[in-house]
């Protein structure tokens, strides 16, 4: 099935990635193309980031998960060769996350598994991409608003009740979900997987501990840090950012040892105007989130300072870091973008969502995804996704056709 394309011009890689490209074929021994592996020999290793059924390619192999609420049909857009690839319908589905490659559908059963096929491996001084068969896999029975996070080797689903269950995601890349396991304790907000740890807030709404659990559940560190009043969070190079009333939390880990920062906001800031839903690319260490209807808060981690860019209305945020613009879809349907350090509003799009003012809130609001070169805006309304070139202008690039109403999107392979 072929989404209708309107296309302005091919996706091009940034100089940058198309260096660190070079770089990976000539200093790493994986294959750099998307065509079949040599055949094995007894005498041949195994191939540095071989992954058994999968193929690695030189670049992010980006595709989006797309989900209608009114209906439960869901489809799967590969960015590189631009196909739509059907999955099984989500009855219910009134959320979408992601962990870099695989879906979860949210519904008051649980959560469904999609994966995307795509995804990336972060070796520091340099990156694997890899692309396999799209597939549904099976259910998670976390209910309605559970937080699920996951890193390489665990998935970890905390309910609304603060109960954590443990998944091996070893098996979700296999095809199935494995059995699961309770980690003991009731939790504030999301349990993180990190650092071959997890990263959890115990005690209550008002004030919550970091407490930080090795893989077997058993408690190995208690930073001297407590949050007031925690919502949001998010996982960086530099650590976990964890949301709290005063700002944000860092918890990080060198050499097994675990601290938490606080970076705080250095002024007052009313409840409604917190950093409360982080989103921010793959990789990078520069954080947006709402604050409050006509601003958005911009958290950089690595040099622990809180930006409030002054915009429109806002529906959505995001940005790719590393000097590049802030990128905010607002009520009048367009994406704005604001040079970060001065505030200054630097482009903006015809209008991309119909009916822009109807356009809904909650789980199933149009978001704006980021990675290295492009980002991405759904239009439930008007059928359609758009891609946008942000390093020029935010000239829209391509723009997809469905036929479905994508209120849910999030992008994989990143």
């Amino acid at each position: 099935m072929d989404p209708t394309v309107r296309r302005n011009t091919t996706r091009r890689l940034p100089t940058a990635l198309v260096l660190t490209t070079a770089l990976l074929a000539t200093g790493c021994s994986g294959r750099a193309d998307d065509g079949p592996e040599p055949a094995a020999t007894e005498s041949s290793a195994t191939p540095h980031g071989y992954v058994e059924g999968a193929r690695e390619a030189a670049e992010e192999q980006s595709r989006l998960l797309l989900g209608d609420p009114g209906t439960g049909a869901s489809r799967v857009l590969d960015l590189v060769t631009g196909k739509v690839h059907e999955t099984a319908p989500v009855t219910g589905a009134a959320g979408l996350s992601t962990d870099g490659r695989f879906g979860f559908f949210h519904t008051d059963r649980g959560a469904h598994v999609v994966d995307g096929g795509a995804w990336m491996v972060d070796h520091g001084d340099h990156v694997h991409y890899y692309r396999a068969a799209i597939r549904d896999v099976g259910d998670l029975p976390a209910g309605r608003g559970a937080e699920i996070r996951s890193d390489v080797t665990v998935t970890a689903a905390t309910d609304r009740d603060g109960r954590t269950t443990l998944y091996d995601r070893t098996a979700l890349e296999e095809g199935e979900v494995g059995p699961a396991r309770t980690l003991a304790g009731v939790h504030v907000g999301a349990v993180v997987p990190y650092g071959e740890h997890l990263v959890a807030l115990t005690g209550d709404d008002d004030s919550a501990e970091v407490t930080v659990y090795d893989r077997e559940g058993s408690p190995v560190a208690s930073p001297d840090a407590t949050c007031e009043r925690p919502r949001g969070d998010a996982v960086t190079r530099r650590g976990v950012v964890l949301g709290c009333a005063d700002g944000a939390l860092l918890v990080s880990a060198e050499d097994g040892v675990f601290t938490a920062e606080r970076i705080p906001y250095g002024q007052d800031v009313p409840e409604k105007e917190r950093a409360t839903a982080f989103r921010h690319r793959a990789g990078s260490d520069t954080l947006t989130a709402p604050a409050g209807r006509r601003a958005v808060w911009v958290l950089d981690v690595t040099d622990r300072a809180w930006t409030r860019v002054r915009t429109g209305p806002v529906l959505a945020a995001n940005t790719a870091g590393e000097g590049s613009p802030l990128l905010v879809l607002e009520t009048d349907g367009a994406l704005h973008g604001y040079d970060i350090a001065t505030g200054r509003h630097t482009a903006r799009t015809e209008p991309l969502l119909a009916g822009a003012g109807k356009a809904a809130t909650g789980a199933d609001a149009p978001v704006v995804e980021v990675d290295r070169s492009r980002a991405y805006v759904n239009d439930r309304t008007g059928r359609r996704v758009y891609e946008i070139d942000y390093n020029d202008d935010l000239r829209v690039a391509r723009s997809f056709g469905f036929d479905i109403a994508p209120g849910l999107m999030a992008e994989t392979g990143r």
